[in-house]
């Protein structure tokens, strides 16, 4: 009852605009804790800040990586808005215990990876409202807004820190997160109509499609999926891991100040909302989905490089710059994937991927913090070193990010995979459970669920073999 009283709750019809605001104001938010982040994680944590950084993303990651594909199977059943409103809320309500507590911060932030998977039930509700021709636009837009959300909000809590102090971030924060909180409660529609839903409480749910070992064990029951997750895997492994060390690298080892941080994360932010509108929606007309899947990593695997043997801050500039054209590689994915599965299966499909997302966000950075932990590189300041000598001799080192390199080595093993990902698919593909929607009626009542059997049988696209 709770649940269906949420999806009543709503102005006017669902569009992309309401994703689009969903995910702008979660990661504004988090945004403007970029720099209070740096210093309360070096306060809590002064030996082995890296390490213990990748481990805390490590945990959260490894979470969201079991509860993504539940919540996704979930929303296919009971809708959209209510698993929005859950996603939204979790991930957003370790902020404010930053000034309150630290220690519970990182506790807090570790559990919520429960529930931080708002991205696999936005693009599930893009997919709700869009035709297929225009669903990879609408997923580079979505994409592009997380970026634009990081345009700014760096560059606003570095500068309110140094005027005002980290509480007073943290207050604005969190004032945004709740907005968005009852953005979505009121506000919000529900994209998943009622005749496409199975049933709001009465159908039984197999639990074992929401597992995600079981969803991975299906996965090698399709060639296409299975290249498309392990693309996924080999690329957003680095991408997980940079995401979650690479403020601390900047400051740490190339020696950039907090406004020099700010400044090259609103950079990569524009540059980045430029490539996934723009650039994606001429690339996916011009080139087809797989040809920018495997330009987006070719992007990739230069920017990994350059991370990795530069050691200079104008190369860190121009790394970013190629930063940002990799930015297309998951919105392009996203739609390949969303073009081979039917409307009430989008849920299920995105949170499998988003699973194996969530995965990499804790194998990631718990591996980017053991490789910088073997190379003793470690944050001991949190402001440029004033003494010349120890960054000199810190940057003579042949390969100053030693974990990067060994990103761009995953990102050659995905381009090897995305290269035999099929280029062209049937339209309208079924999932293992899409026919209890899409059965015609005629057929009678034993068309109205699916045998627990067939999961195990059937592969997950079909008509997908190469």
């Amino acid at each position: 009852m709770l649940f269906k009283h949420i999806r009543q709750r709503s102005v006017g019809r669902a569009r992309v605009s309401h994703a689009v605001a969903v995910i702008f104001l979660e990661f504004f938010s988090w945004g403007l804790l970029t720099t209070p982040m740096l210093t309360v994680l070096h306060e809590t944590f002064p030996q082995h800040t890296f390490l213990m950084n990748g481990l805390i993303q490590g945990v959260k990651g490894l979470l969201s990586f079991m509860s993504a594909p539940l919540i996704g199977a979930l929303s296919d059943i009971w809708g959209r808005k209510s698993f929005l409103l859950l996603t939204v809320f979790f991930t957003c309500a370790p902020i404010p215990l930053m000034r309150i507590s630290p220690w519970w911060f990182f506790a807090l932030m570790s559990v919520s990876g429960l529930f931080s998977v708002t991205f696999s039930v936005i693009f599930a509700y893009v997919a709700d409202i869009t035709e297929e021709h225009e669903r990879s636009t609408a997923y580079g837009l979505v994409s592009a807004t997380f970026a634009a959300s990081l345009v700014t909000s760096p560059a606003i809590g570095a500068f309110l820190s140094a005027q005002y102090g980290d509480s007073l971030v943290v207050l604005l924060a969190t004032i945004i997160a709740v907005a968005d909180i009852l953005f979505v409660l009121l506000v919000v529609p529900e994209s998943l109509p009622d005749k496409m839903r199975l049933s709001s409480w009465g159908f039984p749910i197999s639990w074992a499609q929401a597992d995600p070992f079981a969803s991975l064990r299906k996965v090698g029951k399709d060639s296409t999926v299975l290249l498309i997750c392990v693309t996924v895997f080999l690329s957003y492994l680095p991408e997980a891991g940079q995401y979650s060390s690479f403020f601390l690298y900047l400051g740490q080892v190339i020696n950039f100040s907090s406004e020099a941080i700010a400044a090259y994360i609103a950079m990569v932010g524009i540059l980045s909302i430029i490539a996934q509108t723009l650039l994606l929606s001429i690339l996916m007309k011009r080139i087809g989905n797989k040809s920018t899947v495997l330009l987006g990593l070719g992007f990739q695997l230069f920017q990994l490089a350059w991370y990795g043997f530069g050691s200079e801050p104008w190369m860190m500039w121009a790394a970013g710059t190629v930063a940002a054209m990799s930015s297309i590689t998951f919105p392009a994915v996203s739609a390949l994937v969303s073009h081979c599965t039917d409307h009430d299966q989008q849920g299920a499909v995105q949170g499998m991927i988003t699973g194996i997302r969530g995965l990499c966000n804790g194998l990631g950075p718990a591996l980017f913090g053991f490789i910088f932990f073997l190379f003793n590189v470690e944050l001991k300041e949190m402001s440029p070193v004033p003494n010349p000598v120890t960054p000199s001799t810190e940057e003579k080192s042949v390969i100053p990010g030693p974990p990067f390199l060994f990103g761009a080595c995953t990102v050659v093993l995905a381009l090897l995979v995305a290269v035999f990902i099929p280029a062209q698919h049937t339209p309208v593909v079924k999932t293992c459970g899409a026919r209890i929607m899409t059965e015609p009626v005629s057929g009678g009542p034993e068309n109205a669920s699916v045998p627990a059997s067939d999961e195990d049988n059937e592969p997950l696209l079909q008509d997908s073999s190469l």
